[in-house]
């Protein structure tokens, strides 16, 4: 059985990728198998490539990367998708991890062992690069005032073009006017 680690790499900018890949192949038990600019590419090619790791940048244009790791993860499961950012903010971390990633890296992190991070998401351990305080939990015991279908629709809205958009208008559901500050 081959247990080499294939990776997807995924990020907008066309010099992370290389420099990703470049330290990558230092990696014997490692290989990256695909790059993607977006999240609408990501979805595609994970679905097409089957990798064992998306190591997936968050902010990217058409589609950011926590939608399209609910997308991927929807329709491949097994999938260890490994999220890449530069900001560190707790509400975006906590959100990532409830959709399901198995890791959470700062890009700008100086002691980022990557090849390890990898290794670990395809293990099936969670990788933080970040620490996070306890959750805060709203009155009804949630910890967001938004449903996760909900965030997903109004991320479609807000990233999505015009015909696009219609299309998702139409199964909108009824979002309470006060949980909308916070987004």
């Amino acid at each position: 059985m081959d247990q080499t680690i294939t990776v997807l790499l995924v990020d907008d900018h066309v010099l992370v990728r290389r420099g990703f890949r470049r330290i990558l192949e230092d990696e014997a038990d490692i290989s990256v198998v695909g790059e993607a600019s977006d999240g609408v590419e990501a979805v595609q090619m994970a679905c097409d490539l089957r990798p064992r790791v998306v190591l997936m940048d968050y902010a990217m244009p058409r589609m950011n990367g926590l939608l399209a790791t609910r997308r991927i993860l929807r329709a491949r499961p097994e999938i260890a998708v490994l999220m890449l950012s530069m900001h560190s903010e707790e509400m975006g971390v906590r959100e990532v991890i409830e959709a399901g990633v198995r890791g959470y890296i700062l890009k700008n992190a100086l002691d980022l062992d990557l090849g390890s991070a990898i290794r670990q998401a395809a293990a099936g351990e969670l990788v933080l690069g970040v620490t996070l305080p306890e959750p805060r939990v709203l009155k009804n015991g949630r910890r967001s005032g938004l449903t996760p279908r909900a965030l997903e629709i109004l991320q479609l809205i807000v990233e999505e073009d015009q015909t696009e958009k219609s299309q998702h208008c139409s199964t909108l559901v009824t979002i309470p006017w006060a949980c909308t500050a916070r987004i």
